[in-house]
């Protein structure tokens, strides 16, 4: 099948290698059991980043399906109790990096400041962010706010060596306050879901009052310009994909109906992260940090 697709877009002499995986991942199938019956894209590439044969995974592929075959094939980083799914999200000062958004709905204070770390590892070997801002995600700016877990987490995060800024609101992600923001899963996939909804909504809105009257038409063309960035920056492409933080390889995850430029920007950070010995990176820190994270309580297992 993917032979046939290189003819027809007439890439065939493109320096592709392509290895055969004779079972395909559902989007509606459950991990488990997927991982159990199936031979899938997945699984292979993951072989071959243990193997040594691939550098880095590339997936629009189902996230759990991802999750599962990263954790059965590679296994965890040393020093890494849960791994995190991390995004990138537009903000006034370039990016901002989200993590976890998905992978742990539930988290212990010691997952957090694992997070927190690899967040900002990545931010420095990727992005090229120095002493990139670290902050938490609460519901005040004040370290008494906020759940049990959020209180602790600002207690065990101020013992770090890390670049810590302290609580953040969620109205200051998009204002760039911080370069890393760490909550768990669940708070993080629901803020991922929002931000992802802004561009069609900004879109729609834009349209609504252009077609309102003619003068707005004449107004919309001397714009075009400044619209077109705003779409660039609200544009999830623009950032590729997620990178899943944790594993014995670098791996990024994408939309199911990702664009060529998302794919593009997805290989390119990958790339990047491996290069750069991203994981690598992230041992050595955690090493280094771990007598601060258990002096600070966060020595507990999962």
């Amino acid at each position: 099948e993917l032979r046939s697709l290189l003819g027809r877009y007439h890439v065939n002499g493109a320096p592709v290698e392509i290895v055969h995986a004779p079972d395909v991942v559902r989007m509606n199938e459950q991990p488990t059991e997927v991982f159990r019956r199936k031979d899938s894209s997945v699984r292979v590439a993951m072989r071959m980043i243990k193997d040594g044969t691939g550098d880095a995974v590339v997936s629009t592929g189902n996230t759990g399906a991802v999750m599962a075959a990263g954790l059965a094939d590679l296994g965890r980083l040393p020093g890494v109790s849960r791994p995190a799914i991390a995004c990138l999200v537009p903000s006034e000062h370039g990016g901002t990096l989200l993590l976890d958004v998905g992978a742990n709905p539930v988290c212990k204070t010691h997952n957090l400041m694992e997070f927190a770390v690899m967040g900002s590892v990545y931010m420095e070997s990727v992005i090229n962010k120095t002493q990139p801002r670290v902050a938490l995600l609460s519901i005040g700016e004040e370290p008494s706010k906020g759940t049990e877990l959020t209180v602790s987490t600002h207690r065990a995060l101020s013992a770090l060596p890390l670049n810590f800024v302290g609580n953040i609101e969620g109205r200051d992600i998009l204002s760039g306050r911080a370069d890393v923001v760490v909550c768990d899963g669940f708070v993080g996939n629901i803020m991922l879901k929002f931000a992802e909804s802004l561009q069609g909504f900004l879109t729609n809105a834009v349209r609504r009052q252009i077609s309102r009257n003619y003068f707005s038409h004449f107004g919309a063309i001397l714009m075009g310009p400044f619209l077109r960035r705003m779409k660039r920056t609200f544009d999830y492409a623009e950032y590729g994909g997620a990178p899943l933080l944790g594993l014995e390889g670098v791996c990024m995850i994408c939309h199911g109906s990702s664009s060529p430029k998302a794919i593009k920007n997805a290989i390119w950070s990958a790339a990047t992260g491996a290069a750069h010995h991203v994981n690598q990176n992230i041992v050595e820190a955690l090493a280094l940090y771990r007598p601060a994270m258990e002096g600070a309580g966060a020595n507990g297992k999962d």
